[in-house]
């Protein structure tokens, strides 16, 4: 017997919440969270974003205009003329990084999408929450005067967990 889920029924979404915790701070792995986050805050879904570790770079005034793209280790990424791949002795040389995070901010506006402060300023706006892990500002010896001003504090995981309790979750 096979089950087909049904994706049309009218259930309403109203107390659905969506939390993503965002780990990582290079430019490729932030859009993720930014472009689920920005979605479900469109459907009407309750979002609260945690930005642990190296996400911290999101949040963090003095890094967040500065976020890279490294092709190091990176054995999916490909030059954007058809399907040429960056060899991997290629990747570690002076300026791949730079070049790298070059063309994929080109690429990123190109199709209409802001950049990764301009993003959480949109998702803020659409009700969205944002919230920093209290173990990685004690590793990184910051404060709330270091972080946007619009993350609503600085909170350990257990308060994150039961502040979304119910909620579906994605870590990214």
């Amino acid at each position: 017997m096979t089950i087909i889920p049904n994706f049309d029924d009218d259930d309403d979404d109203e107390g659905r919440k969506l939390a993503i915790i965002c780990s990582k701070g290079n430019l490729d792995m932030a859009y993720p969270g930014l472009v689920l986050g920005n979605a479900a805050l469109g459907e009407g879904v309750e979002t609260h974003l945690f930005f642990t570790f190296w996400g911290f770079d999101m949040i963090t005034k003095s890094r967040m205009h500065d976020l890279k793209f490294s092709p190091v280790g990176n054995t999916a990424m490909h030059l954007p003329m058809k399907d040429l791949r960056v060899p991997q002795a290629l990747a570690p040389m002076p300026g791949m990084t730079g070049m790298a995070t070059k063309k994929m901010k080109e690429q990123i506006a190109d199709l209409g999408i802001p950049e990764v402060p301009e993003f959480l300023d949109q998702i803020v706006a659409a009700g969205g929450h944002l919230w920093a892990c209290r173990m990685s500002a004690d590793m990184q010896d910051l404060d709330e005067t270091d972080l946007r001003d619009d993350v609503e504090g600085i909170i350990n995981a257990a308060d994150f967990m039961e502040m979304t309790k119910g909620a579906q979750l994605l870590f990214i």
